[in-house]
């Protein structure tokens, strides 16, 4: 017992030599409070560009529309003197920015569900591989992506087809693009097929299936680029100026537009003007940016990923009822 014992001593007085001296636990605590006063300046940093970069033009944009046109004159840099909410009435008003609300909430939100539904439709079979040449499809769908939009060609289609000035035309034209696509297979990847094989045992029908199985647990998803798509359809200029020329179908960006060219010397009225059409964007992001974040990152884990082989491989189909 006696030898064991010493032995044992021996090996640990050995290894003992060899380890690392332990660090203070206070000099531990230096280098930790180091490190986060580091990220935290780093931080401060990207938030100082961010603000100058973004929010600074805004807030100019605002303190204009708060002062008079003979105060812009006076003072075009500085704070409204005296403070006024003329510029915006005015500029509701004399721009009809009600009416031309209206026509940009039919043409965002319209072909903004439309192209959701349609694209998890599209999305889902192709995620799961029950198509034949899955990964040649979502290859061919990423690539037309990247193409530009033929605008000549559809200006020709639409005449022809009587869907110029229209805004049943125009909504027709709108409600029919790929957004959001790659995201959402890479987001549909992420969800358990076992839910496929049980609600194909269930009897489940397909479109039952997307609408009340798939549907809502891809609500970040969903929500993210409902927010990308409204603010594209929003924020649309070229495609109201070529198809509409009614101004009683005109979106804000083209009242906007036509209402600046016409009080072009009004700065104040521009800026109030600038500010409403804006307003309902930045509103939006306010309310939704936690599903942009969420419905980002979901699609970006998974959207780098092929296609797997699904019911063609023997896997699970859903019903084919509804």
């Amino acid at each position: 017992m006696t030898t064991l014992g010493t032995a044992k001593a021996a090996r640990a007085a050995k290894a003992s030599k060899y380890q690392a001296p332990s660090t203070p636990p206070g000099a531990v605590r230096r280098l930790l409070s180091m490190r986060t006063t580091k990220a935290v300046g780093t931080n401060l940093v990207c938030f100082a560009i961010a603000a100058g970069l973004f929010a600074l033009p805004l807030v100019y944009v605002l303190l204009q529309a708060f002062k008079t046109y003979t105060g812009f004159l006076q003072n075009p840099t500085g704070t409204p003197h005296p403070w006024t909410t003329e510029s915006f009435s005015a500029a509701w008003h004399q721009g009809n920015f009600g009416r031309e609300m209206i026509n940009s909430l039919v043409y965002a939100v319209v072909p903004g569900t439309i192209t959701l539904i349609l694209g998890v439709f599209l999305a889902f079979p192709i995620s799961r591989g029950y198509f034949r040449f899955s990964n040649g499809l979502y290859t061919f769908f990423i690539f037309s992506g990247f193409l530009p939009g033929g605008l000549i060609p559809l200006f020709i289609e639409a005449r022809t087809l009587h869907l110029y000035n229209s805004m049943i035309g125009y909504l027709i034209l709108t409600s029919l693009s790929g957004a959001g696509f790659f995201f959402f297979v890479g987001y549909i990847k992420g969800i358990p097929r076992e839910i496929d094989e049980a609600a194909a045992l269930d009897g489940c029908g397909y479109i039952r299936f997307i609408f009340t199985i798939i549907i809502p647990q891809m609500k970040p998803a969903l929500a993210t680029f409902g927010i990308f798509g409204f603010v594209a359809a929003w924020n649309n200029l070229i495609l109201p100026l070529v198809m509409l020329s009614d101004s009683a179908l005109w979106p804000v960006t083209r009242g906007l537009y036509s209402f600046f060219g016409e009080y072009s010397q009004n700065w104040p009225l521009i800026a109030a003007g600038t500010f409403i059409v804006a307003a309902p964007i930045m509103l939006l992001f306010v309310l939704l940016q936690r599903y942009l974040v969420e419905g980002v990152a979901g699609g970006a884990a998974f959207g780098t990923q092929g296609v797997s082989p699904g019911a063609g491989a023997g896997g699970a189909e859903v019903g084919g009822g509804s």
